[in-house]
């Protein structure tokens, strides 16, 4: 009988994803239509096929019907054989540094398994998260919340938490494809990712938006004041929302059966050793990047190069070949040429002009205005990924303060309210990365970025708004 109901309970599962990759479809394929057909008046003929191609893209990423990395091709061969874009932009994700972070954090973590330290670092962490479900889960956000305060790269953090997460996962006897492992990498890769939106260097999009903030109206940034700004609802109260959506979604208790023997009693081998000194200095040089100003990219593929060097062999030529995900960096090529693609056409920025038009914002309506900016926001790190956001919007903000009466300092903040909210795993190389390194499903992250979406837009944003208000930016 128990077996009978769980086939009917995946079967009533198979059957609403079959009817949301319907509904997607037949709404992908009419707004195509009407792009190719009936383009509207504020688009080009060229841009709308653009924008009907880039819709496809989003569409088929957000639902996985193909594997990521096959759409990524198709992005690639569409654009340039319909001469959509310029191919430097449209294969500019291999060009760029990002790109050959992923690379480097990819055998940076297989060097990680394959010498055993990343299970020698979960079994010093699971000491102290032994005793429940909600203790596990708890920790593991909030390691990603310490990690965020101390590696400024979002990829990096993931690469090197991605390993200790699974380690953690198997000393729980949580095997692949349960929930409770799940919630574990998921915990891992959100906890050390969503709340350094809170934290200024902690994320590319949060330097890119202090930059253009610079450079446009000449004021800086402090780690302090915006720590305090954001840290308190962003940081705080975001991963508390993490951890407690983790434990409602995947439920699972640990089995004390299955726990492994702990490997902190064992003598570290050479190989462990040299991997942890390397690990410590690659902290130490992204750390202090303000001082040699060398991107964390750089320094990342030096210390894969010296992993892969003959001599060294940490990552062997056969681990190299078996162990890379080569599929991953297709993909992430492609994510950075869709947002290539989108700026250099002018799309987001058409957009963004349109939702000001249309959106109610008046003076003096500060909770409704506020609401909208991050709305608008929002939806602008749907269409263009989370770092295109601050360069879509920040050149509006002057215009924008003028329709609410808002000043532009808070104008400009809002946005890190709206790229901190992630509607799609495809908006963030860094969760996209996490899953493909853990081997994990998208569809789970893409139903906990849905959770985690409307928790942030209906509750913690309101929060937000009464912690703006305390902090005099009105």
């Amino acid at each position: 009988m128990h077996l009978f109901d769980r086939t009917k309970t995946n079967e009533h599962r198979v059957s609403i994803k079959t009817l949301i990759y319907t509904m997607v479809f037949i709404c992908v394929s009419v707004s195509i239509i009407l792009l190719l057909f009936f383009h509207p008046s504020f688009l080009t003929e060229d841009e709308s096929k653009i924008a009907a191609l880039l819709l496809l893209i989003i569409a088929l990423w957000a639902t996985s019907i193909i594997p990521e990395h096959i759409t990524a091709l198709l992005f690639f061969f569409s654009m340039v054989i319909f001469s959509l874009a310029p191919a430097d932009v449209v294969f500019s994700g291999f060009t760029s540094a990002v790109y050959w972070l992923v690379f480097a954090g990819l055998i940076i973590g297989v060097a990680i398994n394959e010498t055993g330290l990343g299970k020698r670092f979960a079994d010093q962490i699971v000491i102290h998260l032994e005793g429940s479900y909600y203790k596990i889960i708890a920790g593991v956000v909030l390691i990603g919340v310490i990690f965020s305060f101390l590696m400024p790269s979002a990829m990096g953090r993931v690469i090197l938490l991605i390993p200790i997460a699974q380690g953690i996962a198997d000393h729980f006897g949580f095997s692949a494809g349960s929930n409770g492992r799940t919630a574990i990498i998921l915990g891992a890769i959100f906890g050390t990712f969503i709340p350094a939106f809170s934290i200024l260097p902690a994320n590319v999009a949060n330097m890119i938006l202090a930059g253009l903030a610079e450079n446009q109206f000449d004021f800086t940034f402090l780690y302090g004041q915006y720590l305090l700004l954001h840290f308190p609802v962003l940081g705080m109260l975001k991963a508390v929302t993490i951890i407690l959506l983790l434990i409602w979604l995947y439920p699972d208790v640990p089995s004390e059966k299955q726990y492994r023997e702990l490997s902190v009693s064992t003598r570290i081998t050479k190989e462990e050793s040299i991997l942890l000194v390397l690990i410590v200095l690659l902290l130490l040089l992204w750390g202090s990047d303000f001082i040699h100003h060398i991107s964390p990219a750089w320094i990342a593929l030096g210390g894969a190069i010296f992993l892969l060097f003959p001599g060294i062999s940490i990552v062997s030529p056969k681990a190299f070949h078996e162990k890379i995900n080569f599929s991953s960096l297709l993909f992430v090529a492609g994510i950075i040429g869709f947002g290539g693609v989108i700026s250099s056409s002018g799309i987001g920025d058409i957009m963004a002009q349109k939702f000001l038009a249309i959106l109610p914002m008046e003076q003096g309506e500060n909770f409704v205005n506020f609401m909208l900016l991050n709305f608008m926001a929002t939806i602008t790190g749907f269409m263009t990924t989370l770092p295109g956001v601050p360069a879509v919007l920040t050149p509006l903000s002057a215009q924008l303060s003028q329709a609410t009466g808002l000043p532009i300092e808070s104008i400009v903040m809002t946005q890190v309210i709206g790229f901190s909210t992630v509607m799609f795993p495809y908006q963030a190389p860094p969760i996209l990365v996490g899953l493909k390194m853990a081997g994990e499903n998208i569809s789970d992250a893409i139903k906990f970025c849905f959770w985690l979406t409307l928790v942030s837009l209906f509750i913690l944003m309101p929060f937000n708004f009464l912690w703006w208000q305390l902090m005099d930016m009105f």
